[in-house]
């Protein structure tokens, strides 16, 4: 059988085989059918064909000259107008790939005089900032160094930066990507931007800089790397919430378990089930989305879709690099290849947690996870602000693809109220979603979980705040497969309802994209009961959005919408509850591939 770091090989090479005649003479990217290219996409390419070539010392693949096809792309990056900083970080990043040293680096030599020139300039700018992007400049500054175009080293300092304003934003040291508004967008972005710093310090001229400079990155990275036993679902689904999930949410993880064994992160026993997981993951990653046919990452088709600023193209040669980076550091850490049939992870237990994200005066936010041994059902409650963009993807309920599921890129009040509500002539959309307070999780009776939170002020879906109009508490309660949510709202002032609404989504997992064990609903579906709802709310008939595009998920297409409605208005007094209680027992079967 072939050595892990092997197959990581054999696929980046099978991806590029099929992606690298998309590179222009002009070192431009031709976008997918029916897509749009990013500014931002030479940069990337650059960066994977460095680590193609650090992974394998080959400088050709399928008749391309690999160093001519680099050059190409990181002239193209730095001469895009307006300059993407992104793009700059990961051509420097690729340009590194190839040597640390201008004199000995193939792919400067290429290079003109004038383009060289503009990489001084480009890389010399630089903006401070508040999010993920903060990454982006640590990599410029690693270039910039290494190649000699600085005497000053300034990687050191924008990492303390970048921890810094982790520290003002999280109480309890995860990445917060919200520049503006409530604050509180974590996401997937606060793996990448550990993972992407990591990977430009190992490719820094001076190694006691990477040296000193990891220990501040594990203090954080390692709150991620905790997460992930009671993240990553049995069937080997990762980070599943927040915009950037789907593919994405299995590379970035991978990488973040592979860099944590490489760097002595994970502890000596509790490396086999780190090796466990990171086979999990990258199983659901190679069966998911990989065309196995023709061996090429598929983001989207008439079933499925992706986070929309991600092209496919961009994914291909992202995955591509991964594979390279994956390659060389299964070598380093020795990856056990698998032998027979897989084994259930390793205690795996009825699990309820909450993981605090940021606990202030003003906001609490977090991350319930609960896993239920027997059924497989695996539910992720993101309770977060959604960034300058509201999709239903970061919204707090139990985001369980093939079981509970949501439209991706668009917007619909899942398995949440929506209250709209007429204040001063103006309309207020209101969701119980983007902070709590007193969040609290515990053991209820017969081993059953609750997860509760409350808003003492109502919030609206632009996450304004709205004082004075009155609080919601919120409780989910899990036992086994069994799921039940409860809604108590109260007003502090006599006010218009003037609509409800609240919606189910009824998905199936890819028909041909799948893992065999991932788990999907079975005939008799969420089996949902409404057990209490003084909204006096409505079912509507069913909407079938099979043939709709807009209603797709990372992972397969949304077939049914169910929408619970109450369309005339109900005056709402102060001192009396209004409650909504949902129960469900979702029908869960496997699929089979």
């Amino acid at each position: 059988m072939h050595s892990f770091s092997e197959q990581c090989l054999d696929m980046a090479r099978s991806i590029l085989g099929h992606n690298l005649d998309s590179i222009q003479p002009d070192g431009s990217i031709l976008p997918a059918p029916g897509e749009e290219p990013r500014a931002d996409e030479p940069g990337h390419v650059a960066y994977t064909l460095g680590e193609y070539y650090r992974a394998t010392g080959e400088t050709t693949l399928k008749g391309y000259d690999l160093i001519d096809l680099t050059a190409r792309c990181v002239t193209a990056q730095m001469f895009t107008e307006p300059a993407t900083e992104n793009g700059l970080a990961y051509a420097a990043l690729g340009l590194l790939c190839f040597g640390p040293s201008k004199e000995r680096n193939p792919v400067w030599e290429r290079l003109v005089e004038e383009t060289q020139v503009r990489i001084d300039k480009q890389l010399l700018h630089r903006s401070d900032h508040d999010n993920h992007w903060q990454a982006f400049n640590v990599a410029k500054a690693v270039a910039r160094y290494s190649f000699g175009l600085s005497k000053k080293d300034e990687t050191s300092r924008l990492i303390e930066r970048m921890v810094d304003r982790i520290n003002q934003t999280s109480s309890t040291g995860f990445f917060d990507d919200s520049t503006e508004g409530l604050g509180g967008n974590f996401n997937l972005y606060g793996v990448m931007t550990f993972v992407f710093t990591r990977s430009a310090l190992q490719l820094h001229a001076n190694s006691g800089v990477r040296d000193r400079k990891l220990p501040t990155l594990r203090t954080y990275a390692e709150k991620y790397l905790k997460m992930m036993p009671d993240l990553v679902r049995q069937d080997g689904l990762g980070w599943a919430f927040g915009r950037a999930a789907g593919a994405y949410g299995q590379m970035h993880c991978i990488s973040l378990v592979l860099q944590g064994l490489r760097d002595g992160w994970i502890l000596e026993d509790q490396k086999p089930k780190y090796f466990d997981l990171l086979r999990r993951l990258f199983v659901f990653f190679y069966q998911t989305y990989l065309d196995q046919e023709h061996g090429f990452v598929d983001l989207r088709d008439e079933e499925r879709t992706a986070y929309s600023s991600h092209t496919t193209r961009m994914a291909n040669f992202d995955a591509a690099r991964y594979l390279c980076q994956w390659a060389r550091l299964a070598k380093a850490v020795q990856v056990p290849v698998p032998t027979g049939a897989p084994k259930p992870p390793e205690g795996n237990r009825t699990v309820g947690r909450f993981v605090i994200f940021d606990k202030s005066n003003r906001k609490e936010q977090g991350l319930f996870l609960y896993r239920d041994a027997e059924s497989g059902l695996h539910a992720q409650i993101p309770l977060i602000s959604s960034g300058t963009t509201l999709t239903s993807d970061s919204l707090p309920f139990p985001h369980c693809p093939g079981v509970f599921d949501w439209p991706n890129n668009v917007y619909a009040p899942i398995m949440l109220p929506e209250l709209t509500f007429n204040v001063g002539g103006v309309e207020q959309v209101t969701l119980p979603a983007f902070y709590g307070k007193n969040c609290v999780t515990g053991l209820g009776l017969r081993n059953s979980f609750y997860f509760r939170y409350e808003q003492p002020e109502l919030i609206n879906t632009k996450e304004e705040i709205l004082k004075g109009l009155g609080t919601v508490k919120v409780q989910w309660n899990f036992a086994g497969p069994k799921i039940s949510a409860e809604f108590t709202y109260t007003v502090k002032q006599q006010v218009e309802l003037t609509k409800f609404r609240y919606v189910l989504a009824i998905a199936a997992p890819h028909s041909k994209y799948h893992v065999g064990s991932a788990i999907a609903l079975g005939a008799e579906g969420h089996r949902c009961t409404v057990q209490k709802d003084d909204f006096q709310g409505v079912w509507q008939d069913t909407e079938v959005v099979t043939n709709d595009p807009t209603y797709r998920t990372n992972y397969g297409k949304i077939h049914y919408l169910q929408h619970l409605v109450r369309d005339h208005p109900l005056v709402m007094r102060p001192g009396q509850s209004y409650r909504l209680v949902v129960n469900f027992e979702p029908d869960i079967v496997h699929t089979e591939n």
